[in-house]
């Protein structure tokens, strides 16, 4: 890990019980998402799925389906040992981890504000961390937090993830 940004999505996988069963089912064998739901249980399966990607903590690939039938697609983790190599001040290293854990209102709030800004065609994270009152870090590190937010370059995106 390069970036202390890509640890939102580790903070928010492990801090919940259902992300990390998900998780440690990847560990074991390549799934598909309807395997994983069976599974697990419950259907919070594909916003997991969501945030593991945006982490970079899973491949995938399409499994051959029996003749007849769709191919889809299939997850496993990439890592099995984590390294970190970067450095950052505390405030920003602090804004990540209240992004990453925070049940705070203001950050549900701040996360509607910023998909309305998207919506009316501001994206730029410059802009949206300035109108708001927060930092690049924070916006960035919400994006790796919320399944539907993304970063594209400079550029905040809402994301469909009807097309996986």
């Amino acid at each position: 890990m390069n970036d202390p940004i890509e640890m939102v999505s580790l903070f928010v996988t492990f801090n919940n019980d259902q992300y990390k069963e998900i998780y440690e089912h990847l560990t074991r064998a390549w799934m598909t998402e309807d395997e994983l739901a069976k599974l697990a249980g419950h259907d919070s399966v594909g916003e997991c799925l969501a945030i593991l990607k945006k982490g970079n903590l899973i491949e995938e690939k399409w499994r051959t389906p029996p003749p007849g039938k769709k191919p889809v697609k299939e997850y496993r983790t990439i890592y099995s040992r984590f390294r970190a190599n970067f450095q950052c001040n505390m405030t920003d290293l602090g804004d990540l981890i209240h992004v990453a854990l925070s049940n705070d209102e203001k950050v549900r709030d701040l996360v509607d504000q910023i998909e309305e800004e998207i919506k009316q065609g501001n994206t730029s994270i410059n802009d949206i961390a300035r109108k708001y009152n927060v930092s690049q870090v924070v916006i960035k590190g919400l994006a790796k937090r919320i399944p539907r937010l993304d970063v594209k370059g400079q550029g905040m995106v809402l994301v469909d993830h009807g097309k996986r």
